[in-house]
């Protein structure tokens, strides 16, 4: 009998506010309260969380919502709202992948795939129904979400895209716009600005697909983004050595270069206007424009976020005239009392653009804080300006700054954090984790000492964080029988006590000279070890000692930790284990060793030697007979512990292994042996420690994974990781065989090595030089397996059809002839006729990647194709796919087309119906688009009417008439 072992699955994701993978998008929903204009909240944050795309309530610091593809594994890169339809969101992620969401339903609404790596930005146009993505792959792809196709892909730069922007010029009127109507954007003429790490600003002309102007945006090195102002004229673009540049962009002369045909080669549409260079000299990762008023804010690499404002034109006259007053006291001085010539009137045309855009104030994040990452305006009904900051401490925050006021104060105006959504999540990453006796609650402690807390206590169930303490340097943690009380050991040699209840340190224990690096409470309960850098392990007994309050003559019971015991060493001491059974206590200590020791007299039993680097974790089994130890030099043993033979070495990670761990107390005996291990690699694996296998490999985790708790009975597994997220893997009921899961491990080695391949395949160019233009599909094994699904489904088809066409003819001849046996297939599906189920297997393949699937299909399958679009094109079934399907195949295959005699009839024969048909729809939807016209002028003409004039109606019969306001919704 084959042997099944239990299987794991992640189950839940907490403790990430915000990841600094991506930026963070700020809207205004949850303003208001319903009914009401009054303020009442702050807005919503979406920001990434790993592979996920949270949303936080700004002021509350709830979370309302959680976007996660269970298809998706990678980590998001970026977010992108629609300003047109404000639901609609757009999300790229680390594998090239761009996913729209839907804010109401959190669901995706359609799914893109183009990018042979990270997708760093997007950015809607304005009619919102085109996407432009850039990617680290240097290549920037235009989408069409109606369609939901690649439209083309841009290959110009050299380097990762860094920015990207959409140009509409306005519309101009008759009048030329003489009655100022000449404000409303033109979404037909779209041109496209973008920025790269190759130092390079180009403007694409959408429609035209290609480059018609190219700038060199920085003077050293790369130019890491760009910010455009909200009326589209000007643009700043940015890189190292905090040097900013500033560009005017021609708007008008773009629009009219939309409509000239040739010529005109020589004009330019970007003009450098001159240079700022910010207080920090890091790179600058981001620039915001603030669409209500003019400033601008710039952020680097570290913790602060320079505000530049834009003055009036009335402040840069001012500005001019006090320089020009300067110049001729200057001048005068130099003539000896002389009074020099009147200087000439100075106008705006003459001003630089440091007297235009000026330093307004610096907004420094507090240590602690972290180092900024995103930034975004928020546009609330405050008359101060807010900003929300996302950093690399896993938080978000909310700083106020007072804009400029009237007065001639030149004093840097003061800011403040109004707001903080932090106690979701560690500041740092958790390097300990402990779960109670009822697997109720969880302890997570953090090595860094930050402000607002380094141990949490969670609730697993629900997630929630029930309290933050601030504590040291962590570096291990337990619960105390009771599960009242944490103990946690700390980088400085301290031994913390915590009670949960009150939320207080109830003691501070210095303990050990060096690091605190490993505990373990006794398995009685009555008594704690702890092992240090000081190569020393020391024994605690837990003592109740009746306390005196001071100032009164009572006494309170108090918990103390008393040193009974101490243990030394010739090395450090990295972990300790005690036996279930309470009789061994093993030890591993820096010199790659693992001594195992009786607990009650302290005397050696046995050394265990093998390992090749320090021992880091180690685990002994529910009956004492087995003890895992893991090290650095990524290999798991398994030791009797009877005779301290080693009964197998495992090569098990691809890095050092932190944690090893057996279930504690198992309910069957099957599980006494199964083994938890977790890596630097970010992988947690799960083996049989009898038959020396591996069962499972879980992966989930987007860095190191620093600590492992498990629960009494093996139901569930917590880790936590450097990417800041604790993961909960819970048992499920579903039984997995090890023959299993080594094909499905095959299988995903071959899927990415036939990716890669695929890539490989793809690139154009035969000397590496490939067009500035190519198209937007990128093959995978999901289109690889969607044409061999249209292959299988043609031949399938093309048999029945013959088939079915044959029975017809017999039937006119003998009506009594029993129908012919079908393939199994088409009875399985309802009886489904041939044609309806080609159409179904072409409906399934998502449109983003039909074309890809099409072109997997080799010459010699168009004829049974175009005899089925002959079929579908007479019967009028979904008329936009076949005439996509029909298109493509023309286009790709027209040499070959045009040499085959037996396509030719088939064509001409589709050419009459089509016309029929795509005449037909025109003719509708010309009708409908002129009712809609119609309807709109209408509603136009009655939007004009003032409030007074009401319509009466008459109420029944009585004759009396109420009056009631006219609806032009």
């Amino acid at each position: 009998m084959v042997k099944t072992y239990n299987k794991y699955e992640q189950t839940d994701t907490f403790g990430v506010v915000a990841t600094a993978t991506s930026n963070i998008v700020w809207t205004s929903e949850g303003l208001a309260q319903p009914g009401s204009s009054r303020s009442a909240g702050a807005g919503r944050a979406y920001a990434a969380a790993n592979e996920e795309v949270l949303c936080w309530d700004v002021k509350k610091g709830e979370l309302l919502s959680r976007w996660r593809d269970s298809s998706c594994t990678e980590q998001v890169t970026v977010i992108c709202r629609s300003d047109v339809n404000p639901d609609l969101y757009a999300v790229g992620y680390a594998d090239g992948n761009i996913r729209i969401w839907d804010s109401r339903t959190a669901t995706v609404v359609i799914s893109f795939n183009g990018h042979k790596s990270a997708v760093t930005v997007l950015a809607f146009d304005g009619s919102g129904v085109r996407l432009a993505s850039g990617s680290k792959d240097t290549d920037i792809v235009m989408w069409d979400l109606v369609s939901e196709v690649g439209l083309f892909k841009l290959r110009g730069h050299k380097g990762e895209i860094t920015g990207l922007h959409f140009l509409h010029p306005k519309k101009v009127t008759q009048e030329d716009g003489v009655d100022g109507e000449d404000t409303e954007m033109d979404t037909d003429q779209a041109f496209l600005l973008s920025t790269s790490k190759d130092a390079l600003i180009k403007i694409w002309d959408v429609n035209s697909q290609h480059c018609i102007e190219t700038h060199v945006a920085q003077t050293n090195g790369e130019c890491w983004s760009l910010g455009v102002s909200p009326d589209g004229s000007s643009c700043m673009t940015a890189g190292n050595d905090g040097e900013l540049r500033v560009w005017a962009i021609d708007l008008p002369g773009l629009g009219q270069a939309a409509l000239a045909v040739g010529g005109g080669a020589e004009q330019r549409y970007l003009h450098e206007r001159g240079t700022l260079y910010r207080q920090g000299k890091d790179r600058t990762l981001g620039i915001a424009y603030y669409a209500k008023a003019d400033y601008i804010a710039v952020h680097g690499s570290e913790r602060a976020i320079e505000i530049w404002r834009i003055r009036s034109e009335k402040e840069v006259q001012k500005a001019l005239s006090r320089k020009r007053r300067r110049r001729r006291e200057k001048a005068k001085e130099e003539a000896n009392g002389e009074v020099p010539e009147a200087d000439e009137e100075t106008s705006l045309a003459d001003a630089t653009i440091g007297d235009i855009i000026v330093p307004y104030v610096t907004v420094r994040i507090a240590p602690g804080g972290g180092k900024v990452r995103s930034i975004s305006w928020m546009k609330g009904k405050s008359k101060k300006l807010q900003l929300l900051v996302g950093t690399d401490s896993n938080l978000i925050d909310v700083y106020e700054v007072p804009q400029k006021s009237k007065s001639k104060s030149e004093e840097e105006p003061e800011y403040e954090r109004t707001l903080s959504v932090e106690l979701a999540g560690h500041r740092q990453d958790i390097r300990a984790l402990a779960l109670s006796s009822d697997d109720r609650m969880l302890a997570s402690a953090s090595s860094g000492k930050a402000a607002n807390g380094g141990l949490k206590i969670w609730n697993v169930r629900t997630k929630n964080c029930l309290r933050t303490l601030e504590c040291g340097k962590a570096l291990c943690a337990a619960f105390l029988p009771g599960d009242k009380i944490v103990v946690v050991g700390t980088k400085d040699g301290d031994i913390e006590l915590y009670d949960i209840a009150a939320s207080s340190l109830l003691d501070k224990i210095p303990a050990h000279e060096g690091t605190v690096w490993t505990l373990q409470v006794h398995p009685d309960g009555k008594s704690l070890i702890t092992g240090g850098a000081d190569k020393t392990i020391i024994f605690w007994n837990f003592e109740i000692v009746q306390e005196e309050i001071p100032g009164t003559k009572r006494t309170m019971p108090r918990l103390k930790l008393v040193q009974s015991r101490i243990l030394k060493l010739n090395d450090d001491v990295l972990s300790v284990h005690f036996s279930p059974d309470s009789r061994l206590l093993a030890v591993a200590t820096m010199d790659n060793t693992v001594k195992v020791f009786f607990v009650d007299s302290l005397k050696l039993f046995l050394n265990l030697y093998g390992h090749k680097l320090p021992v880091l974790n180690m685990s002994i089994s529910s009956d004492s007979k087995l003890i895992a130890t893991s090290s650095a030099d990524k290999n798991i043993r398994i030791w009797g512990l009877d005779f301290g033979d080693c009964h197998k070495s495992l090569f098990a990670h691809e890095d050092s292994i932190l944690n090893v761990s057996f279930i504690p107390h198992p309910v069957s005996a099957d599980e006494k042996h199964i083994l938890f291990s977790a890596s630097k690699d970010r992988l947690l694996k799960t083996w049989d420690a009898d038959k020396f296998e591996q069962i499972q490999r879980l992966r989930g985790h987007h860095g190191e994974i620093w600590a492992l708790a498990m629960s009494r009975t093996g139901d569930f597994v917590v880790t936590a990781s450097h990417d800041k997220s604790m993961r909960i893997w819970t048992r499920t009921d579903e039984p997995l065989f090890l023959e299993e899961e080594r094909e499905k491990e095959l299988e995903e080695l071959y899927e990415n090595t036939l990716a890669t391949s695929l890539d490989d395949d793809n690139q154009d160019g035969l000397n590496g030089d490939a067009p500035e233009v190519g198209a937007a599909s990128k093959p995978t094994t999901s289109t690889l397996t969607a044409g061999e699904r249209i292959q299988e489904a043609l031949d399938l088809g093309l048999a029945d059809l013959h088939l079915v066409r044959a029975w017809s003819l017999q039937k006119r001849a003998n009506p009594s002839l029993a129908p012919p046996q079908r393939n199994p297939l088409f009875l399985a599906l309802n009886n489904i006729s041939a044609e309806r189920h080609v159409l179904s297997v072409l409906q399934s393949i998502p449109a983003a990647s039909l074309h890809d699937a099409l072109l997997v299909l080799p010459f010699a399958s168009l004829p049974a194709l175009f005899t089925f679009l002959a079929i579908w094109v007479q019967r009028r079934w979904n008329v936009t796919l076949t005439c996509r399907v029909l298109f493509f195949m023309l286009k790709t295959h027209m040499r070959q087309i045009v040499a085959s005699r037996e396509l030719k009839s088939v064509l001409e024969g589709m050419r009459g119906d089509l016309r029929k048909t795509l005449g037909g729809d025109k003719d509708l939807i010309g009708f409908n688009v002129a009712a809609v016209r119609f309807v709109g002028e209408r509603v136009e003409e009655r939007g004009t009417v003032r409030l007074e004039d009401a319509v009466e109606k008459e109420e029944g019969g009585g004759g009396g008439k109420k009056r009631a306001f006219v609806d032009v919704a």
